[in-house]
């Protein structure tokens, strides 16, 4: 039987790598993001795994996107049987009482909401299908544990996953449905490339950051979704060994 995977978040970073190692693993994957472009470029990089992909431009923050998406994919395939909620955003590094509101909801609304909603179409679908469950991978982030200076909007909901992914681990066990999260430190993304000019530390100095290669983290996420349901890996830490975290500040 095939199985089906969706990754958020899939047209760029760990969300590209993630969708091509669960390609190389063999899965269908179905690749939602905000951008039509993008998901196409993911799809290119798939080579002779391209016909294996689903396209579906989404809003993970806006309900009624969410519940098209996954209406695809069961159009399309019939079941999940792995969702990767990794699509998210930061804000400006700036003191706390500079955050803008717009900034406050904007991270909540992507990062929180959008795992929530994405996680709850995911948790349906999987509830109700034959053969029943699932697997869910929330992307927590080292955020997930410290915070980085000023923060506070990015820090905040990625705590918050931890304590989504516990509940869904919790709720999910009687219809055979694992949730596990992956907390990742400097993947060489978009994201992460002010790291190689300097960012601000704990301790108010400004340094480079080590990187790693995305494609590590993807390998990782394929990893655990390979596992059977009756195995799970509840957190995983997978990070530039050098950067700054263990004595962050």
């Amino acid at each position: 039987m095939d199985k089906i995977a969706v990754v958020t978040g899939a047209g760029s970073g760990v969300g590209r790598a993630a969708a091509l190692a669960l390609l190389g693993a063999g899965w269908k994957v179905v690749l939602a993001g905000r951008r039509a472009d993008a998901l196409e470029a993911t799809i290119a990089a798939a080579g002779q795994a391209g016909p294996n992909c689903l396209a579906v431009p989404t809003d993970v923050s806006d309900a009624a996107s969410v519940a098209a998406l996954f209406a695809a994919v069961k159009q399309k395939w019939g079941r999940c049987d792995l969702l990767f909620n990794n699509a998210g955003r930061g804000s400006p590094a700036v003191d706390f009482d500079e955050i803008t509101h717009d900034d406050w909801f904007g991270v909540v609304a992507a990062n929180l909401n959008g795992a929530f909603l994405c996680a709850q179409e995911a948790y349906r679908m999987m509830k109700q299908q034959d053969p029943q469950g699932g697997r869910i991978i929330n992307n927590g982030s080292i955020s997930a544990h410290a915070p980085r200076p000023g923060s506070a909007p990015y820090t905040a909901t990625k705590h918050a996953i931890s304590g989504l992914t516990k509940s869904l681990s919790l709720d999910g066990r009687k219809w055979n449905i694992a949730c596990g999260q992956i907390d990742i430190g400097n993947a060489a993304t978009e994201m992460t490339q002010r790291m190689t000019q300097g960012v601000p530390q704990a301790n108010g100095s400004t340094m480079v950051e080590p990187r790693m290669d995305a494609r590590h983290v993807g390998e990782a996420v394929a990893h655990m979704a390979s596992l059977p349901l009756d195995a799970n890996i509840q957190f995983m830490t997978i990070m530039a060994t050098k950067m700054p975290f263990i004595g962050r500040g």
